[in-house]
C-alpha cells in the first residue's frame, strides 16, 4: 500500500460523511481508536483533526480498515498488505453524543450483530438512537449505513 492510495473498499457510502478518507489518501490522515478530545471536528476542514498536530483524523478504524496509528502526524508506516478490518471496540457500541458520529455507531452495532440477529439489532439501534436524535436523522443515517452494510454481508 502506498501513501495517497485509497483502499479498494473505500467509497462514499462506506465512510462517515466527515471522514478525511473521502478527501485524502491512505497515510495522509491519522486513525484514532475513537472520537475524543484529541480529535475534534473542524468545520472549516470538513473532518476531524488531531488537535496536537492538525492532521486529518479518522475515528472509526473498523470503517477505514486500518489499525489506529498516527500515519500523517508521525509518518507511521502503512501496513504492507491490507490488514484484517478491525472489529468495533466496546466504546464504539456506546450511543454517541454527537449526531455526526451516529453512522459510525450504527455500523459498529451492525457489525457486532450476528447475521441471524440483524433484524433485532436494527430495531434496537433505531429505538435507542431515536431517544437522543431527531428520528429524521436516525432514518437518514440508517439508510446510508444499510445500503453498504447489508451488501457487505451477502
Amino acid at each position: 500500500m502506498d501513501r495517497g492510495d485509497r483502499l479498494p473498499d473505500w467509497c462514499e457510502e462506506s465512510l462517515c460523511g466527515i471522514c478525511p478518507a473521502q478527501l485524502v489518501g491512505v497515510g495522509e490522515f491519522d486513525v484514532s481508536d475513537r472520537p475524543g478530545p484529541d480529535s475534534r471536528y473542524d468545520p472549516h476542514a470538513g473532518y476531524r483533526i488531531n488537535v496536537h498536530t492538525g492532521a486529518p483524523t479518522c475515528v472509526h478504524p473498523f470503517r477505514v480498515g486500518l489499525p489506529p496509528a498516527r500515519y500523517a502526524s508521525d509518518a507511521v508506516p502503512l501496513p504492507q498488505v491490507a490488514p484484517p478490518t478491525p472489529v468495533p471496540a466496546p466504546v464504539h457500541l456506546e450511543l454517541p453524543a454527537d449526531v455526526a458520529d451516529l453512522e459510525g455507531w450504527l455500523v459498529a452495532t451492525l457489525r457486532d450483530a450476528d447475521l441471524d440477529r440483524m433484524a433485532s439489532a436494527l430495531a434496537r439501534a433505531e429505538a435507542t438512537a431515536a431517544v437522543r436524535f431527531d428520528p429524521r436523522h436516525v432514518v437518514a443515517a440508517m439508510r446510508r449505513v444499510l445500503s453498504v452494510e447489508l451488501a457487505r454481508r451477502s
